[in-house]
């Protein structure tokens, strides 16, 4: 990304953040948290892992496995920045790194579908930890461009759990995030709700807020992993 295209998407958060709290100094855009690079690329190759599985158990080819890690990897994103705010292309078509994460995720999936059962544990708590961080990142790019601070909740819940929506849907099967299981869309609500609160309630920059609310939504998701913690049916 070149140098005046992030002058001009600077130009815009400031903008936006101006529009967002009246009278208050666009300097804040500073202090937003902002998650590594490498972070945000390790969660999208074990989204995308994730969704490369599925097409392997449902006997698809390497177009399907890898048009399932794409949704799932990059599709939380794409929704936030299609339907919630939309301020120009999502971020994979500006940046090619997030392409480039998604392959690497399909040529996993097909290296190690039989072996990945071995990985399961590990793969669990990272997803645990990218579920809070990408919560944080979608309520507070939401935040910064005005939205509503229920509507910032939502957004930071799509964010984190919209991948795996899109992947269910494709692939043909009920949504997980609609049937009983361990706590996962309620540990993304949780984190992205405790996220907007400390924002709109308190002078904490939001750098710091974030250092609160992803260890806080990592623990809750680990505590339903380890004694299993699930929703009932109605």
């Amino acid at each position: 990304m070149g140098a005046q295209q992030r002058g001009v998407e600077r130009a815009i958060q400031v903008s936006a953040c101006r529009r967002a709290h009246p009278g208050g100094k666009a300097g804040g855009v500073d202090s937003n948290f902002q998650l590594p690079l490498a972070i945000d690329l390790a969660a999208t190759i074990l989204l995308g892992l994730t969704g490369g599985l599925t097409a392997i158990r449902r006997g698809y080819d390497f177009v399907g496995l890898s048009a399932l890690a794409f949704v799932t990897g990059v599709g939380g994103g794409l929704i936030r920045d299609s339907m919630f705010i939309n301020h120009g292309p999502p971020v994979i078509a500006t940046d090619e790194r997030y392409l480039y994460a998604v392959a690497i995720a399909a040529l996993l999936a097909r290296l190690l579908r039989t072996r990945i059962e071995r990985f399961h544990h590990f793969i669990a708590h990272a997803d645990a930890l990218g579920l809070g961080a990408y919560a944080v990142v979608g309520a507070q790019k939401a935040l910064l461009f005005g939205l509503s601070a229920p509507a910032a909740v939502l957004v930071g819940v799509v964010n984190a759990a919209g991948g795996g929506l899109l992947r269910d849907i494709i692939s043909g099967e009920a949504p997980l995030v609609f049937k009983p299981g361990q706590f996962y869309v309620l540990a993304a609500l949780f984190g992205s709700t405790v996220f907007v609160v400390i924002e709109r309630q308190t002078a904490i920059p939001p750098v710091y807020a974030a250092a609160i609310t992803i260890p806080v939504t990592f623990l809750l998701r680990a505590l339903a992993i380890r004694f299993n913690w699930r929703t009932t049916p109605l």
